[in-house]
């Protein structure tokens, strides 16, 4: 049997030993020395706090609900150990020590040996401890040994208080059982301790329940937290919707107090945005349909005159204000209420190339197969048609590639033409910008191809940019959502 000694009195070592002073002022010299290093460790560790974070509105507000929740548990658990649970294993030790300290000096009293084992039986009847006298044994005078963990510990020290002889405690001799050893003047009495006379069930009960809690407030809270994320999500998507130019009628304000007052300021945005499109759009195209009967008329006066140069001027004005009209109504009907459909936006690319490859620089296309879109389709044909009409006014080749992306499907026109300066890519899509080399009406060009293009790309959450091509030219990058 191997056991290890105990000496309450000896002297503990500290955990960690003192680092001298002349390390830590080395270390704090460095520190100052590399003040940057070190701001950069923080910004570092601060990245991969934000990484590790959830990143959903529910998870983040769940975290904030189980955070609290788990410390709350943790310092109970440490406190109930700590302090309660100490208590009463300290308590109960105590009481076995108590109970072995009375029938060893009930023993003193005995005048034989029928009459100790008396003793020793009503003892043990009584306080559910069994009990053997070893007549003839010694233990090592003046030494208390124990081997276990903390309850034998707790029993030890309980053990020098209360019995105050040389002891043993073995706490391998049995699953259920401690066996303790303490020395007599003629022999040793072994008395087998029950683990539940230094124990109590209460510990888990304890911890089933601050599992079982923990568990319910946090099912509870998950759905609750569950319910009011998803008016926010519902949010999101109309907002989205709205962003891609399609309708939300059927969108209504729920949710917290919070959530319903940013839906309905949604619902009065929406409402203004409609307004104010409608009343641009019957604006541009009420105008542009009142000035072509004019127009008409001039245009016909002009016919029935004489030809000379200042007639031929007159008629390329009217031709110039007619295009120009044209080009009014045709950006009015950009903004119209075309209602989506599922569309395959690869063969309605390869009708638009056999219809304007017939005359002009040829087009090559680089299209998968079939790739279907929620599209205004009327509105989807006269945006890629203007991207590829504006290519084919400035280039000897046009290239044409589809590809489907996470998100959407992007649709690219390239040409060899001589492109357009990086600064001025923004303000080609200025209404009735047109750049200097293409200040010739005979182009038959009014700067709004490109505006026109964005608009209704814009109009279905899409969007058109402009990149310098691998072909030398102009690289024009439509992006449709899905």
């Amino acid at each position: 049997m191997s056991s290890s000694p105990i000496d309450p009195a000896q002297p503990r070592l500290p955990l960690f030993p003192a680092a001298p002073g002349a390390t830590n002022a080395g270390a704090a010299n460095a520190g100052a020395a590399n003040a940057g290093a070190a701001n950069a460790l923080a910004d570092s560790h601060r990245r991969w706090f934000k990484r590790a974070l959830p990143r959903s509105l529910w998870g983040r507000s769940l975290l904030i609900i189980v955070l609290p929740m788990v410390m709350l548990e943790v310092l109970a658990t440490w406190f109930f150990y700590d302090r309660v649970w100490d208590t009463v294993e300290r308590r109960l030790s105590t009481a076995v020590a108590g109970d072995i300290g009375f029938t060893l000096n009930a023993l003193s009293t005995a005048d034989s040996s029928a009459e100790r084992d008396y003793l020793l039986a009503r003892s043990g009847d009584v306080t559910e401890l069994v009990y053997a006298y070893r007549a003839g044994e010694t233990l090592p005078g003046g030494m208390q040994r124990t081997t276990g963990g903390g309850t034998e510990e707790q029993l030890a020290q309980a053990m020098v208080e209360r019995v105050g002889r040389p002891f043993e405690i073995d706490g391998d001799f049995d699953p259920r059982d401690l066996l303790v050893s303490v020395a007599m003047p003629n022999g040793v009495m072994q008395v087998a301790v029950p683990r539940k006379r230094l124990s109590t069930p209460t510990s888990s009960l304890f911890i089933l329940w601050m599992i079982g809690s923990s568990l319910v407030l946090l099912t509870i809270a998950s759905v609750f937290m569950r319910n009011q994320v998803r008016s926010l999500q519902r949010l999101a998507i109309a907002a989205d919707q709205l962003g891609k130019g399609r309708d939300v009628p059927n969108f209504k304000p729920e949710g917290a107090t919070e959530v319903r007052q940013a839906a309905r300021a949604f619902i009065k945005m929406r409402d203004r945005l409609q307004r104010q499109i409608t009343q641009r759009t019957e604006m541009l195209a009420g105008v542009s349909h009142d000035l072509r009967t004019p127009l008409t008329r001039m245009k016909l006066a002009l016919e029935l005159m004489a030809d000379d140069p200042s007639v031929a001027e007159l008629k390329s004005d009217v031709a110039a204000m007619q295009r120009m009209v044209q080009g009014y109504l045709d950006f009015a009907r950009g903004e119209g209420e075309e209602p989506e459909r599922a569309t395959d936006i690869v063969l309605m690319i390869h009708e638009l190339i056999s219809s304007t490859q017939r005359d002009g620089p040829p087009i090559f296309a680089a299209l998968p197969e079939h790739h279907v879109l929620p599209l205004r389709p009327d509105a989807t044909r006269r945006c890629i048609g203007n991207l590829i009409s504006n290519a084919r006014r400035y280039g000897k080749h046009i290239w044409i590639t589809g590809v489907a992306t996470r998100d959407g499907f992007d649709v690219t026109v390239d040409d060899d033409g001589p492109g357009i300066p990086a600064e001025q890519r923004d303000s080609v899509f200025r209404p009735f910008y047109r750049l200097d080399a293409a200040r010739n009406p005979n182009t038959g060009g009014l700067g709004l191809g490109l505006t026109i293009a964005r608009d209704l790309a814009r109009g279905q959450g899409g969007d058109v940019t402009l990149e310098d091509s691998p072909q030398g030219g102009l690289r024009v990058r439509l992006h449709l959502p899905s």
